[in-house]
């Protein structure tokens, strides 16, 4: 017996929340992201769907013979650090329930319909985002990926161990051979969406750069403020010199994440880093972008006697999905309102690898995610469902 979508969602919705903020914490490969995964690997059983796995964990559930490519719809179950219910499993609920929609009507799919779970998506403990998709489409080698540590030093090697899962088995992915069409329904992660449901067009440039301003501890009480070479001065003007430009190229820059050395409350830091995300319309804005900012962190290292280096930590190009697909899909959703977005997905790297791909949003009436405060109505989330369900129906029929 299947679950509706509101069961299935108040199901999921009680996994990894933190009572006090309301926030998920499902980093990749802990506790709560595994009951996550198991919710998934039940609700697939039950519907009696061809579960298969890949040597990392990623995930799809196949309706009917998988002798030829099919349709894969679906998104992730990890969370940012403290973030919202809905980016993500949206989209894995609402694939479930728009299956069960097509099979009460009775529809037979000319090709396999599968429904997917892809692994640490948002990068939150392993730092990289997209990590699943990258590795099952070769972007990342399974060396590169293995290596890669979280905040507590645990390589990803070992923490799959801990799980039983085998390292040897990570590389690029079988599942993606079945692969023929993908589309991931996805929460609207800003303003710009005012029907229930669109299509998107494109996904923006972006990037994850490492900076790491290096000076000289020493003592709060007694060192000269003219004598000082302070790192977190260097880092302070960089965050702001990053806030001017982006918004003078009507691009994104945001320094979300720091780590400070000695870190006492009481002494000059001997070391800052700070990792900046940024984003923008085209590649070339996303690379002026950087080098403006690198540019002022420099000029001010010189002025404060510190020193600046620059790691990419990841950067992905523009993604434009395919536009007969979109257009496809927006006639299907009679004319659904089409835009780009500056969030970065799982479908990016599936477009990037070669797999035709499209995107559906589902609106959400504040714009805020990445945040316990993230929110769509239910009945806009059930349109996702409707729309869903319409777009499988006709890419597989």
């Amino acid at each position: 017996m299947t679950e509706s979508f509101e069961a299935m969602w108040a199901d999921l919705a009680a996994i990894g929340k933190d009572p006090s903020s309301g926030g998920y914490h499902r980093g990749g490969w802990t506790p709560t992201e595994r009951a996550c995964t198991e919710w998934f690997t039940t609700q697939c059983t039950t519907r009696g769907l061809s579960l298969e796995s890949d040597g990392l964990g990623n995930l799809v559930a196949w309706w009917g013979s998988t002798d030829v490519p099919g349709v894969v719809t679906g998104s992730h179950l990890d969370s940012v650090i403290d973030g919202g219910a809905f980016d993500g499993p949206l989209g894995v609920v609402s694939a479930l329930a728009a299956v069960d929609r097509l099979r009460a009507e009775g529809f037979v799919p000319s090709v396999p319909i599968g429904v997917g779970a892809f692994v640490e998506e948002e990068g939150s403990r392993f730092g990289m985002p997209c990590l699943g998709s990258r590795v099952a489409t070769g972007v990342l080698t399974a060396d590169k990926a293995l290596g890669l540590k979280d905040r507590s030093g645990v390589p990803l090697a070992d923490a799959l161990s801990e799980l039983g899962i085998d390292p040897a088995g990570v590389g690029p992915s079988p599942l993606l051979e079945r692969m023929g069409t993908f589309v991931e329904l996805h929460v609207e992660q800003g303003r710009a969406l005012t029907a229930p449901v669109g299509v998107a067009s494109a996904i923006w440039p972006h990037g994850r750069f490492r900076f790491t301003f290096t000076g000289e501890a020493n003592h709060a009480g007694t060192t000269l403020m003219e004598d000082r070479h302070d790192p977190m001065l260097t880092y302070a003007m960089t965050a702001l010199a990053a806030n001017k430009q982006a918004r003078l190229a009507g691009a994104r820059a945001t320094f979300g994440r720091l780590s400070v050395e000695p870190n006492g409350t009481n002494a000059v830091p001997s070391q800052v880093t700070a990792w900046l995300d940024a984003r923008a319309a085209t590649d070339e804005v996303l690379q002026s972008l950087l080098s403006a900012i690198t540019r002022q962190a420099v000029e001010r290292a010189e002025r404060d006697g510190t020193s600046v280096e620059v790691t990419p930590e990841s950067v992905s190009p523009i993604v434009e999905f395919p536009s007969g697909l979109r257009d496809r899909l927006a006639a299907v959703l009679d004319d659904a309102p089409v835009l780009p977005t500056g969030a970065g997905h799982d479908a990016g790297v599936f477009s990037d690898a070669g797999i035709p791909t499209a995107m559906l949003f589902v609106r959400n009436p504040t714009g805020v995610s990445h945040s316990p405060a993230e929110h769509a109505e239910m009945d806009d989330c059930l349109a996702g469902v409707d729309a869903l369900a319409a777009v499988l129906k006709d890419l597989a029929k």
